[in-house]
């Protein structure tokens, strides 16, 4: 026990450190906590007394979470290693002194950026998710690799820059890893391709968990966006799994983002209708659509006329794209319009074809001559022989 109080003894006569310079040391270490610890509770009372819009927001959130982690003990080490730099020590107790500065104020720094990241990355995802004040699960995933990736490198850099700071060559190192990581990257690469698709999709949303798709040569609602796959349920029921990465490659319709559906359809008419009926036809089909809700009647027009049809092209705008209502407001024109045409005594018939029967020359069977006009058209002349 002599011996252990006497190599204490030694030690800290090694220092030659005086009682004024220890006493001053003391005192700024004492003053260092007093001063650390009672700013820390004047600054989260101020935050704590902002607006209530002011306190809920990104910045204010991020201060008051990430000081929340900054315990007794990091303010003790602190206002220590304060006490400690005032005092005159000799080498190597000083440059010692510096390391330890650095790794007390770079691990408190890593967590600072550890706890800020975690909260910055998820007020982001749920100021930009579908759902205000709720995250679907595809931010829930892109949520948690951003999280991931991010906090990793915040601690990479840490422990790099401690090695750096104790004198160990990390060029040798950080060239390693870069190496192993594009062979890893290689080999990969699919995967990796998928995962950054999947925070693609999150963060840029060409689609959302319940969005109603088309893509390539199918059609289903989104069920889940994974870190690799999207699983999509086909109209026929049956669920679809593709890679992420390909889906995005692909040409995406997104039906749920619709605001209004445009309808373009034709009625036909027998060409026989006289040109006074077949005028006021475009007329009674604006008045047949304007009186539906939710549609805006664009036009009708006599597109075509030929030797078979007379036909009109109709245009209107669903101003609700529910797809449902659209197919009754269509069933109800298309009764309508049965009725009008019905009214004006219009045929939807086509042209009639008149036939000529003959007795073939070998008493075989029936020659037929079709005197339709589209018979002339093609320059069939050709008589047809029909069995009896």
């Amino acid at each position: 026990m002599n011996n252990f109080y006497a190599n204490i003894h030694n030690f800290f006569a090694s220092l030659d450190i005086t009682l004024a310079n220890a006493l001053f040391a003391l005192g700024a270490a004492l003053a260092s906590y007093t001063l650390m610890h009672g700013g820390l509770i004047l600054f989260r009372r101020r935050l704590g007394r902002l607006s209530e819009d002011r306190r809920h927001g990104t910045l204010a959130q991020i201060l008051s979470k990430t000081l929340a982690r900054t315990g007794t003990l990091a303010i003790i080490a602190t206002a220590i290693l304060i006490g400690l730099s005032v005092l005159d020590l000799p080498e190597p107790w000083n440059t010692r002194l510096s390391h330890l500065w650095f790794f007390t104020l770079g691990i408190q720094i890593a967590m600072f950026l550890h706890r800020a990241v975690k909260i910055g990355s998820r007020r982001y995802f749920l100021t930009h998710g579908r759902k205000p004040g709720g995250v679907d699960q595809q931010v829930t995933v892109a949520h948690t690799v951003v999280i991931w990736l991010l906090q990793t490198t915040v601690w990479v850099v840490f422990v790099l820059a401690m090695l750096s700071n104790l004198g160990i060559n990390v060029t040798t190192f950080i060239a390693s890893l870069g190496i192993g990581g594009v062979a890893i990257a290689l080999a990969v690469q699919n995967i990796l391709g998928d995962l950054f698709a999947s925070m693609s999709i999150a963060v840029d949303k060409p689609f959302e968990v319940g969005d109603s798709i088309t893509v390539d040569d199918f059609s289903g609602t989104v069920e889940h966006v994974g870190l690799k796959t999207t699983r999509v349920r086909a109209l026929g029921g049956e669920q679809i799994i593709i890679a992420n990465a390909e889906l995005l490659r692909q040409t995406v319709y997104n039906y749920r983002r619709m605001t209004t559906r445009r309808i373009q359809f034709t009625l036909r008419a027998s060409p026989t209708t006289p040109r006074e009926l077949a005028a006021r036809v475009p007329q009674l089909l604006g008045e047949i659509i304007g009186k539906r809700d939710k549609v805006r009647f664009d036009r009708a027009h006599l597109k075509t006329v030929d030797q078979n049809w007379i036909e009109y092209e109709i245009v209107y705008t669903m101003l609700d794209v529910d797809y449902n209502l659209y197919m009754d407001t269509q069933q109800a024109i298309n009764l309508d319009a049965m009725q009008m045409f019905e009214e004006l005594g219009i045929s939807t018939a086509p042209r009639a074809q008149h036939v000529l029967l003959q007795e073939a020359p070998d008493g075989r069977g029936v020659r037929s001559t079709e005197s339709a006009a589209n018979e002339d058209a093609r320059g069939d002349t050709q008589p047809r022989y029909v069995k009896h």
